[in-house]
């Protein structure tokens, strides 16, 4: 990959990431309406359907389009979504939903898009290297997306229906920016065939690529659960959500950016077990809140390191494990797993929150964190057996 290209990759990432971020305003957005964390579930529930027309759409399409192109296109759908939701205000749920489904449509084609962009362009030894520094500025944007906007409305006094404009803007500008990349890098010749993905589930649960699969699903849980209802997880104590936003975003980023050469020559499935169990204690962390704000960060930094670092090891498992003609089915599959998590939970998870409160809704994220660990620690056994 042309190295000139890099910028307009991961500043259009960094940019369209932060259109996802904004989804953790959700919840205020209600909030400010009349509503309540039940509504947020299910205008998250039609981004999952969203997600789940885009994703597929990527998968079919890559062999005719560049996944760069598509992740312009996609950037441009999650700006459509922000700007009808900045006039669906008082209007009822059902352009919310609309909004909520063209911001999963974006975000899904985005998800998958931008990384099949990138990994069309990168060699199989550097990959892992280029996934955690696009990973860097992929949170950099999913976590300080918030922050800045908290900033926004507590200090510029905007309204969350201005904020999301101010959203829609910079995905439109990301829009661009990757479609530039695409222009700079070019990923070689397409094809006119479609690629076919669904029925290479058989060959892909067979292979060792089905585990990190389940996994990212497993962890999209906990990422989502802890982020999409922090500011219901810390009302009533002396903790805020930006507080959780901020220290999450700059512990991922530092962490990715400066330890990326070094994670990469270490025993991965070592590394994950360890990385999951900080993770585990994360979300265990968050149990403390309402005794002290401190545990607050120290669930930020301990999600942030064991989430944040794991997920571009078990993303490089899923592809690096796959035969080369199975790679972008795997990454398919990969990337509606995460989704199935990320939007999915927030839909039974609101509801939980709302009806059996927080000490049940954070014991789920517990269980599903372990359960991923346990996945993480059955790979290396498996490899230490193999050995």
């Amino acid at each position: 990959m042309r190295p000139s290209a890099a910028p307009f990759l991961f500043t259009g990432t960094m940019l369209a990431a932060a259109g996802y971020g904004a989804t953790f305003l959700f919840s205020a957005y209600y909030r400010a309406h009349g509503g309540s964390d039940v509504d947020t579930g299910l205008t998250l529930a039609a981004a999952m359907a969203g997600t789940f027309t885009g994703v597929p759409l990527v998968g079919w399409l890559s062999g005719r389009i560049d996944a760069a192109r598509m992740s312009a296109i996609a950037s441009a759908a999650v700006a459509l979504g922000f700007l009808l939701l900045a006039f669906a205000a008082g209007g009822g749920l059902g352009l919310p939903l609309v909004s909520g489904f063209l911001i999963g449509l974006g975000w899904g084609m985005f998800y998958i898009g931008a990384p099949m962009a990138l990994s069309e362009r990168v060699t199989d030894a550097d990959r892992g290297f280029w996934f955690t520094r696009f990973g860097a500025f992929q949170m950099a944007g999913i976590g300080g997306g918030p922050v800045i906007l908290n900033l926004v409305l507590s200090e510029a006094g905007l309204s969350v229906e201005a904020t999301f404009m101010l959203v829609g803007a910079a995905c439109l500008a990301a829009s661009l920016l990757l479609w530039i990349f695409g222009s700079m890098a070019p990923s070689g010749e397409r094809t006119s065939a479609l690629r076919p993905w669904v029925r290479d589930i058989g060959v892909i649960a067979r292979s060792a690529s089905i585990r990190p699969i389940l996994m990212v699903a497993l962890g999209a849980c906990v990422f989502s659960g802890l982020l999409t209802f922090q500011s219901s997880l810390v009302a009533g104590t002396g903790a805020t959500a930006a507080t959780f936003f901020a220290v999450y975003a700059v512990t991922v980023v530092a962490a990715r950016l400066l330890l990326a050469r070094f994670l990469a020559t270490l025993p991965q499935a070592q590394l994950a077990s360890a990385l999951l169990t900080s993770m585990c204690l994360g979300v265990a962390a968050m149990f403390g809140v309402g005794l002290h704000p401190a545990f607050q960060i120290v669930s930020a930094i301990l999600t942030g390191i064991g989430y944040g670092l794991v997920y571009s090891v078990i993303q490089t498992w899923a592809v690096n494990n796959t035969e080369p003609r199975y790679r972008h089915a795997a990454l398919t599959w990969f990337v509606l797993s995460y989704f199935t998590g990320i939007f999915g939970f927030p839909a039974v998870g609101g509801w939980v929150l709302v009806h059996l409160g927080r000490e049940v809704f954070l014991s789920i994220l517990l269980g599903a964190a372990l359960a991923e660990l346990a996945i993480a620690a059955s790979i290396g056994l498996r490899r230490v057996q193999a050995a």
